[in-house]
């Protein structure tokens, strides 16, 4: 056995194709660019630098909140080699990544590639000089995600999203890598933003013909965040009105070239309310429907935020927003109100990533804690509805316990406390083994429910995968014709040969559709899964358990490793086969 990095390709990178390697990137891809606090750069890793340990602090670099430079530079790295490799993957990737994931980091990361690379729908022309044919047009795709526009969804990106296309691009370390893919001048000292400006101004032109949206989005908090597009893009307004809205006072430029603005400007200005009553608060915040960012920095410092104000700006509040709020919401006594309680339950009901666990450590009531885990389970369970909605999947699990595992075992059961809930139990056939193969079912498809079946495991003994697969089988499990099984391994692979593995699956008559390792390893690991899969000649993905502490990966995971292959046999993953079938995003 070899010494192996969780987070390394199952293949040789020189026999990862752009499928191995586009599947690799989002189940192994967790890092967010951006982050809105100070932090340490640990080996191209970010750490919060609060709470952080003296150890780790002393080996790290610290870094200003913003863009974390590496995380991007590793993403867009991995972007641009699948681009190489296959720019029409690459086309609907991107147009998947807007349209059907909410990895905002990742949309924006694409949006920006696909608006610098060079197919840009210029004419092929003959020998002669004469126009053949024009090329793709993938820079429209790019403009697409800008401008796509989706009442009340968060698949769309937002203002501070256009922005940060930009501010990636502008990075240096971006731009060189963008010169040297041959998406700019070598020559030129300004960074590559291909159709950036040019889009921005046109979505910055929707929002002024439609006041409604503009006041819309400064209600939001985005007033600065609009000026700063607006700068960039060397926005010219034809009204106003742009200025009013945002507050933007104007003065003549040194030419004497300005003409809108610059008289009789009527600005809208945020008044703080200092000497208002609570009362009249409330009131102001009726009247205007103000959201909780326009009230929170205007509020009187011997008033601050109060339970009746908080309840006032509850309707500007998303979903998502009173998951985050609980801590505050508790604080207040807001939780006791039963038209509230009531809207925070369905918030917890429509939740898509794990954040509440986090969320959870702030909060002192027992049973709101046990709410918030039920806002990760639902997360979990909305991921695998989203991922079999157009198959009938089983799914099994098969959980190493044995010796080689121990100092990871509870990593592992953390992970499937995060994962398992997710799943119709009905649908769900989970064994433990070492050289004996366990049945285990949860009482219920809740977090609790997992971490008590999986309490009482402890690694010890050797390893025989097929003994897990023997138990299930002799406990009647069976699936049936017209379903796909996904067998998903928990473990190090280090045991048996993967062709002992598969003629277990074969003389259980289960007919595998793909195969997932969920990699929980100390040093060592071994080959079994891999090699099992390469017998059934059946798609195989890889994500290390790690991956799992963040709480917005979890879903990406689900849906890639639940797709199963349209195709009986197929090789290719079933979810890049989902990304291919997602239509070319075009301007509209």
């Amino acid at each position: 056995m070899t010494t192996h990095n969780p987070t390394t390709p199952t293949l040789p990178e020189a026999q990862l194709g752009p499928a191995e390697k586009l599947l690799d990137l989002v189940l192994s891809g967790s890092a967010h660019l951006w982050h809105n606090r100070p932090g340490l750069d640990v080996n191209g890793v970010w750490h919060p630098a609060q709470g952080a340990k003296d150890t780790l602090v002393r080996r790290s670099t610290p870094v200003k909140p913003g863009l974390f430079v590496p995380a991007a530079v590793k993403l867009y790295r991995q972007l641009l080699d699948i681009y190489r490799l296959n720019t029409d993957l690459m086309a609907h990737f991107a147009s998947y990544a807007l349209t059907q994931t909410d990895w905002r980091d990742l949309k924006v990361a694409t949006c920006a590639l696909m608006l610098v690379q060079n197919h840009s729908g210029q004419p092929v022309r003959e020998d002669d000089g004469s126009i053949a044919f024009l090329d793709d047009d993938f820079r429209a795709i790019g403009a697409a995600m800008l401008l796509h526009y989706e009442r009340k969804s968060t698949r769309m990106l937002t203002p501070k999203a256009v922005l940060r296309v930009a501010e990636l691009l502008e990075t240096p370390e971006i731009a060189r890598l963008n010169r040297e893919a041959g998406f700019g001048d070598p020559a030129s000292r300004k960074p590559p933003l291909g159709r950036w400006k040019a889009v921005a101004t046109k979505w910055l032109r929707m929002r002024e013909q439609n006041l409604p949206m503009l006041q819309g989005l400064v209600k939001a908090g985005y007033k600065e965040t609009l000026k700063k597009i607006a700068r960039k893009a060397g926005y010219k307004p034809v009204s106003q009105a742009f200025f009013e809205v945002l507050g933007w006072k104007q003065k003549q430029a040194a030419a004497g070239h300005r003409s809108v603005g610059l008289e009789g400007l009527n600005l809208v200005k945020r008044e703080r309310f200092d000497g208002l009553s609570e009362a009249e608060i409330c009131e102001w915040i009726e009247r205007d429907r103000l959201s909780f960012k326009e009230v929170v920095g205007r509020l009187p410092k011997d008033l601050g935020l109060t339970p009746a104000i908080m309840a006032a700006l509850l309707p500007s509040l998303s979903d998502r927003d009173l998951r985050m709020l609980t801590p505050t919401l508790e604080e207040l006594g807001l939780m006791s109100d039963p038209a509230i309680r009531a809207r925070w339950e369905k918030a917890v009901q429509t939740a898509t990533d794990q954040r509440a666990l986090h969320i959870v450590k702030n909060v002192r009531s027992q049973e709101l804690k046990a709410k918030l885990e039920e806002a990760s389970d639902n997360a979990a369970k909305a991921a695998v509805a989203e991922a079999t909605a157009e198959t009938d999947v089983r799914v099994m699990f098969l959980i190493d316990k044995s010796g080689s595992m121990e100092g990871a075992i509870e990593q592992s059961k953390e992970a499937l406390s995060r994962i398992l809930a997710g799943f119709p139990l009905e649908k769900l056939h989970i064994a433990s083994f070492d050289t004996m193969g366990t049945v285990l079912k949860p009482k219920a498809a809740s977090r609790a429910a997992v971490q008590h079946m999986l309490q009482g495991i402890q690694a010890s003994g050797g390893t025989t995968h097929a003994a897990g697969v023997h138990a299930l089988h002799r406990a009647g499990v069976r699936v049936p014709e017209e379903a796909k099984l996904i067998v998903i391994v928990v473990g190090d692979e280090a045991g048996e040969s993967g062709d002992q593995l598969a003629r277990a699956f074969r003389e259980c008559g289960y007919d595998v559709a793909a195969m997932a390792l969920l990699l929980s390893v100390v040093s060592t690991r071994g080959t079994t899964v891999r090699t099992c899969a390469r017998q059934m000649q059946v798609p195989f993905s890889e994500v290390s358990v790690s991956q799992f502490e963040d709480p917005y990966q979890v879903p990406r995971v689900l849906k890639a490793l639940l797709d199963a292959p349209t195709t009986p046999g197929a090789s290719q993953s079933g979810w890049v086969e989902r990304v291919m079938r997602t239509p070319l995003l075009k301007v509209a």
